[in-house]
């Protein structure tokens, strides 16, 4: 698959760099990304960060895409954003934002505009998003973004703190437009 760069207003959504590394060593340091957005094995070093990059710039599988969210003025890092599990018309969503970005609608604008981007372009039919029932912040971004809720997975996946958690699942088609 190739790289794309999505503009979103003051957003640009772009394919991760090597120099990224750095910003990821620090964003996956932070407690909420920690616990919401496990990488396991262990302390996260600038080793860990660069082949955090290195997979998620690489997008030759097939399977997924996964971008960097940055300030399009400046390419200050404020998240992630990835379609993960693409297969036969599906994927699934996944994000996270820096401590800066919280509260400034950066992650639901990121999560709508690949969204969009996923159903023009790469012409999927459904995109899934699950999140923690006890991870609030997540529920709203999944709202905001037009994902309608379909229900509650029980003890579903295990999060940062090693617990399984139930998590909730929404859901957009590309007949929700």
């Amino acid at each position: 698959m190739e790289h794309v760069e999505l503009a979103a207003a003051d957003l640009l959504l772009r394919p991760w760099r090597e120099a990224d590394a750095p910003a990821v060593r620090d964003a996956l340091r932070d407690p909420d990304i920690a616990q919401w957005n496990p990488q396991g094995g262990g302390p996260v070093d600038d080793q860990t960060a660069l082949l955090w990059v290195r997979r998620r710039a690489d997008w030759s599988g097939g399977d997924h895409v996964s971008m960097a969210v940055t300030k399009a003025a400046d390419g200050e890092l404020l998240g992630s954003v990835s379609l993960h599990s693409i297969h036969h018309g599906d994927a699934s969503i996944g994000y996270w934002t820096v401590p800066v970005a919280r509260g400034r609608q950066v992650a639901t604008r990121a999560v709508v505009r690949l969204t969009e981007w996923a159903f023009d372009d790469l012409r999927l039919h459904r995109v899934e998003l699950c999140h923690a029932v006890a991870n609030a912040a997540s529920c709203r971004v999944a709202d905001r973004a037009g994902y309608l809720a379909e229900g509650t997975l029980r003890e579903a996946y295990q999060y940062g703190d090693g617990r399984r958690y139930d998590e909730h699942l929404h859901a957009r088609l590309a007949t929700d437009r």
